[in-house]
């Protein structure tokens, strides 16, 4: 009796030392856990707060992308008028150098009557009096300047031979005589000047580059080179829509 008494006393002195040492075992792990669980709703906290900052770099992202949109599409309405502008301002110069070429034979012909039968001086060019709208140099290069000399010349020397003729029977009468010449000399220089020169050349092709090929980046929908391999707006990394298969090895 007393020995069953003793083992069943021992059994549980081992049963109380295993359980104490669970127990205690037990404890280290329920710390653990309390600890991993406080550290995870520590992160969660820090995660929401990192997620709320992703939210508004994306929005800034976001709106810095719309403004370089509206930059590009202010330059490009920008260029659109630039280049009206120069096609208005080529426009204008060309037709002033189609004018030109009428009135430098006319203002010729004056300078010249007034010279051999009134001894006056020529008149004042368009740069003389125009000096800071009109340069020298601005019909220099027409058509009709350099094609003035080889086609105006024989004719105004047949004139001023023809006006040279009758300067004897002038001396008289000073202004008598001019009137005849006055009267032929516009419309046969008018009409031989007309038939004379060629029409005007039209304005040289333009050679104009094709843009290189492009695609909208799958981030901020910008055009971008069709081989970016990052957009250079908002930094996304491009993927192509038709990825190229890999090639089957035999």
């Amino acid at each position: 009796m007393t020995t069953n008494n003793e083992r069943n006393i021992l059994a549980k002195l081992e049963a109380i030392k295993e359980i104490r040492t669970k127990t205690m075992q037990l404890e280290k792990i329920k710390g653990k856990i309390i600890q991993e669980v406080e550290a995870s709703e520590q992160e969660e906290k820090c995660l929401s707060e990192y997620k709320q900052e992703m939210e508004l770099l994306m929005q800034e992202k976001m709106a810095h992308v719309e403004e370089l949109r509206q930059i590009h599409a202010d330059i490009n309405a920008m260029e659109n008028v630039i280049k009206k502008a120069e096609e208005a301002r080529n426009r204008s110069l060309d037709r002033a150098k189609r004018v030109h070429e009428d009135y430098r034979p006319l203002k010729h012909d004056i300078d010249r009557m007034r010279r051999d039968y009134l001894g006056l001086e020529r008149l004042p060019e368009l740069h003389e009096e125009e000096s800071g709208l009109i340069t020298p140099e601005m019909f220099a290069r027409s058509y009709f300047e350099k094609h003035f000399k080889n086609e105006w010349r024989p004719e105004n020397a047949t004139i001023t031979s023809f006006a040279h003729a009758h300067q004897a029977a002038a001396a008289s009468a000073f202004l008598a005589p001019v009137q005849p010449p006055l009267q032929l000399l516009p419309s046969s220089s008018k009409i031989d000047h007309h038939r004379a020169l060629p029409p005007v050349p039209g304005p040289a092709p333009t050679f104009r580059q094709q843009p290189p090929p492009m695609k909208s980046c799958l981030s901020c929908h910008q055009q971008i080179h069709r081989n970016a391999p990052i957009c250079p707006l908002c930094k996304a990394k491009s993927r192509s829509r038709n990825p190229k298969k890999p090639k089957k090895k035999d």
